[in-house]
C-alpha cells in the first residue's frame, strides 16, 4: 500500500500558504492607512481556496511531443488574484483603507491561520502515529 502525502493532508499547507499570503495583504494595507492614494487590496480566500481544491479534478495536461508548446501556471496558492477593496466612505486624499475593517480582517485572519496550523498538526501527528505502529 502506497502513501499519498498530498492526499493524507489533503487542502490544509494550501490553506495555510493563501492565510499566510493574506496576512501579508492586510498588513500591507495597515501600513500604508496613511498614504495617499494607497488602494486597499485583498482576495477572496474562499474562491481561492475552492479553485485549487477543484484544480485535482481536472485532467493533467501532457506534452506526449517536443514541438508541443509547453504549458504554464501561475502559482495559485502563493499568487492569487488580487482585487481592490470598495470603501464604505473614500478619504479625500484618494486612500481606500479603512483601518477598522482592515484590523477585523487581519484578526480573523489570524484565528483561521492559528487554526488551520492547528489541524495540519494534529494530521501530521495522527501520520506519524500510524507509521510508527507495526
Amino acid at each position: 500500500m502506497s502513501l499519498s502525502i498530498d492526499k493524507a493532508l489533503g487542502v490544509l499547507p494550501a490553506a495555510v500558504k493563501l492565510q499566510a499570503r493574506r496576512a501579508e495583504l492586510l498588513a500591507s494595507n495597515l501600513a500604508n492607512v496613511d498614504t495617499p492614494d494607497y488602494k486597499s487590496r485583498d482576495f477572496d480566500f474562499r474562491a481561492t481556496l475552492a479553485a485549487i481544491e477543484g484544480k485535482n479534478d481536472v485532467l493533467p495536461l501532457e506534452r506526449t511531443q517536443s514541438s508541443h508548446i509547453p504549458l504554464s501556471f501561475p502559482d495559485e496558492n502563493t499568487h492569487p488574484e488580487l482585487l481592490y477593496r470598495i470603501p464604505a466612505q473614500p478619504a479625500l486624499d484618494g486612500n481606500t483603507v479603512d483601518p477598522q475593517l482592515e484590523r477585523a480582517a487581519f484578526a480573523e485572519n489570524t484565528m483561521l491561520y492559528q487554526s488551520s496550523l492547528e489541524f495540519l498538526d494534529r494530521r501530521v501527528s495522527g501520520i506519524r502515529s500510524a507509521l510508527r505502529k507495526e
